[in-house]
């Protein structure tokens, strides 16, 4: 039986198959039946960690989700698909899961959604901060207020606010260095910069979003220990929101000039 090691193809693709939802011996089962072609149990305990007997309960699953052909011959043999057609069988179960999960909260929220958020809230961690900033421009219908440094632009980012562009938002640029600012021009020639009160590169913040006067998000880049840095958000909503406020006090005046221009 030959060994698995972290960074081998063998253990990454059993890994990823278990968290896609197999049993630890259908996911070496089926890496074992990809790397034999076609095989017996015999051959995929020789393999693999999986018992003989083990091997034609794991066969059942697979072959439940048509990754895995029978031979009824004695003794029986496996046949396992190709990855491109497993690949897919997983794709279209995980697009299936989630519009299945998607109309069960749908039908959980409320009829009307509350927009006016008591307080503030808080966001941690680069990705998750990323996915409030693009549900947040996603849901603008009139006017875009952004701010970014080059560590957290992103393509999604960025094509995001094209997509508000396009669909009548205004998108206003302000306080960011340059080559932010140029990058963003670039996807979205119709954005607007005005000049804020700061410098935003030159400060700690990381990215800050001012959606239709009502919605707003910061954040800031921070030490995570270990010699790297994470992103920090906090976010508001609703016109009597204390951040919204805030930032409503700091940035309408300047951007009520920029529209006397």
């Amino acid at each position: 039986m030959s060994s698995e090691t972290p960074d081998d193809p063998r253990s990454t693709a059993i890994d990823a198959l278990k968290q896609l939802g197999l049993s630890t011996y259908a996911a070496r089962t089926y890496v074992a039946l990809v790397s034999l072609g076609t095989g017996t149990a015999k051959d995929v305990s020789e393999v693999v960690d999986v018992p003989r007997t083990r091997v034609y309960d794991a066969t059942d699953e697979l072959a439940e989700l048509g990754l895995v052909d029978v031979q009824q011959s004695s003794p029986m043999e496996f046949w396992a698909v190709s990855a491109e057609t497993t690949s897919r069988t997983f794709e279209e179960q995980y697009r299936h899961h989630t519009q299945v999960l998607t109309d069960a909260l749908t039908d959980l929220e409320p009829v009307e959604r509350r927009d006016e958020q008591r307080g503030v809230w808080t966001v941690d961690g680069r990705d998750t901060v990323t996915d409030r900033v693009l549900e947040f421009i996603a849901g603008a219908d009139d006017e875009l207020i952004f701010m970014s440094v080059e560590d957290v632009l992103t393509d999604d980012v960025v094509n995001a606010l094209a997509s508000a562009a396009d669909r009548g938002v205004s998108v206003k640029l302000g306080g960011g260095s340059p080559a932010v600012q140029a990058e963003i021009e670039e996807v979205v020639p119709a954005a607007d910069r005005f000049d804020s009160l700061w410098v935003w590169s030159d400060t700690p913040a990381s990215r800050l979003l001012f959606v239709d006067r009502e919605q707003t998000l910061v954040s800031v880049l921070v030490d995570d220990g270990d010699d790297g840095r994470t992103e920090t958000a906090i976010w508001g909503s609703g016109e009597a929101n204390s951040l919204v406020v805030v930032l409503k006090g700091i940035f309408t005046w300047r951007l009520d000039d920029l529209e006397a221009e």
